[in-house]
């Protein structure tokens, strides 16, 4: 199966400070996410969006993801509106090309 990636995308409603102070506590959580491979961060302080780029191994571990309680917690949250959720397989080979961090299950 092919690998994925998930864009989210959002705006919160408390200042700055207050969401990265109840944000970063939760990289650990996401962390031992059953076939995530990475996400990096997101975040624009001054226009309070933040969101993240997900690399998932496969669709199957994304679906699993996007039904757990870290995204319901995202949409449920009433600090953060506007959520918005994309998903898409990677196109490997010109990823390859363009050195993205792909590990090598997503290059096979």
């Amino acid at each position: 199966m092919a690998s994925c990636v998930l864009q989210t995308n959002f705006t919160f409603t408390v200042s700055a400070d207050e969401f990265i102070a109840a944000a970063e506590p939760l990289a650990d959580a996401f962390a031992a996410v059953p076939g995530l491979v990475w996400k990096v961060w997101l975040l624009n302080p001054q226009t309070r969006e933040a969101g993240g780029v997900y690399l998932f191994e496969d669709e199957d571990a994304l679906a699993v993801f996007l039904n757990g309680p870290l995204i319901a917690g995202l949409s449920e949250h009433p600090a953060i509106v506007g959520v918005t959720v994309r998903q898409l397989p990677v196109w490997e080979a010109p990823s390859a090309v363009t050195n993205a961090p792909l590990p090598a299950f997503a290059l096979a």
